[in-house]
């Protein structure tokens, strides 16, 4: 190894730096998590919203993530990573207090797409500071960051079920409005964390012009490597995103409880913040094209053949292989992106992966909607996703397996 440069060592200053930024995004998406599950559809309910409107408020916040995600990611090389950080963690602190003052749900809107800015922030930036600071760890890096953030999703959905449970018998909106007070106090910790970040990436404070933003577009896009890896990111959320919004309806459907639909998903969710580190530690050893290809495929084949099962542990099988898959593919390609953009266009190849996956995570559950709406049943809404990774996948194999021609 090299002397200490920060590019082929991993010291314990590194791994304050590591813990540091895990701290972050634990505290971050529990606190965003919390308030908007199960809260926000109450929430929204409670002040008077049908089911249309909770679905626009719904999102609102991942539509945050596709516009500036990409634009922030430039913005850091250029200005620096802890600005960006610092920023992140005051819309994550305020953002909460907002609601309190909520009375009518079109309120909820604006204060939505404030708070998923926060997120839309921290996902590529938090990203770009890890595959600068571990050039040789960054999969196992990447991979422990975002298993961090993955106990904070999963925990916090919890906390403020009982919450709510808790402040049950007071009137008015009291219950929801104790879960947005815990949310601005575990905001607290995020914009502490931020301040005392030491920043290697102190970047200019030049100006940054649209034309920045669109010679940082060209160069990303331009390259097919980058085009199809962002493309595998897009297809693997797309399955997810399907997964995750029309399960629960299709097992209430055949008369599952909701318990065991909760099972399902916390199971999921548990086994990926638990393979992210060990999946991320392979991706720094073996060929990521590899890698990014069956997870793309372990994710999508288990979710088009949801309507051939019928019994609780198909169904359990399915979410564990699935969940095996996004955890494979999505660490291995951040990582991917790493190795091949240009050293001052971490930030920017980090954002609009994250913007990507956005997209992706959106028109999953849109399409597949849009499909079971028309009367095509379960099968071909699930079947989408399947052939949209089989496009995407084909791509990705010529784009990475032939010469690079940009």
């Amino acid at each position: 190894m090299n002397p200490r440069s920060g590019k082929n060592s991993y010291f314990p200053g590194e791994r304050k730096i590591l813990f540091q930024l895990c701290l972050i995004g634990f505290f971050a998406i529990f606190s965003t998590t919390i308030s908007k599950n199960p809260v926000l559809p109450l929430f929204v309910h409670a002040l008077g919203a049908g089911d249309a409107t909770i679905g626009l408020i719904s999102a609102v916040s991942p539509f945050a993530g596709i516009l500036f995600s990409f634009p922030v990611g430039v913005i850091s090389d250029r200005l620096g990573r802890k600005r960006l950080l610092v920023f992140s963690g005051f819309v994550f602190l305020i953002a909460p207090l907002c609601y309190l003052f909520i009375t009518n749900p079109a309120m909820l809107i604006p204060i939505r797409f404030f708070h998923g800015l926060g997120t839309a922030i921290l996902g590529p930036v938090a990203s770009a500071v890890i595959v600068e600071r571990f050039p040789d760890k960054k999969g196992e890096m990447l991979g422990q960051y975002s298993s961090a953030t993955l106990v904070g999703r999963t925990i916090a959905p919890l906390v403020g079920g009982i919450i709510i449970s808790l402040f049950a018998g007071y009137s008015g909106l009291v219950s929801y409005e104790a879960v947005y007070l815990v949310a601005f106090l575990t905001a607290i910790p995020v914009l502490l964390l931020t301040f005392l970040y030491k920043d290697e990436n102190k970047g200019t404070l030049a100006f940054t012009s649209t034309g920045d933003f669109a010679a940082s577009f060209r160069i990303f896009f331009g390259n097919r490597t980058l085009r199809a890896t962002a493309a595998i990111e897009m297809s693997s959320y797309f399955s997810f995103g399907a997964f995750e919004t029309f399960l629960p309806v299709f097992l209430f459907g055949k008369g599952f409880a909701a318990y065991e639909i909760g099972i399902l998903f916390s199971v999921q969710v548990i086994l990926i913040a638990l393979t992210k580190p060990l999946f991320g530690w392979m991706a720094d050893r073996m060929d990521k094209r590899i890698q990014i290809l069956s997870g793309l495929f372990l994710m999508s084949v288990p979710v088009a053949i949801i309507p051939l099962f019928s019994d609780f542990w198909s169904f359990a099988v399915i979410s564990l292989i699935s969940g095996l898959g996004l955890s494979l593919s999505t660490v291995a390609t951040g990582a991917y992106v790493a190795d091949v953009a240009r050293k001052k266009e971490i930030g920017a190849s980090m954002g609009a992966l994250s913007s990507t996956m956005d997209i992706g995570h959106s028109l999953g559950p849109l399409v597949t909607g849009l499909i079971i709406g028309t009367g095509l049943q379960y099968g071909p809404g699930f079947f989408v996703g399947f052939l949209l990774s089989l496009i995407v996948g084909v791509f990705f194999f010529w784009s990475v397996f032939t010469r690079e021609k940009n």
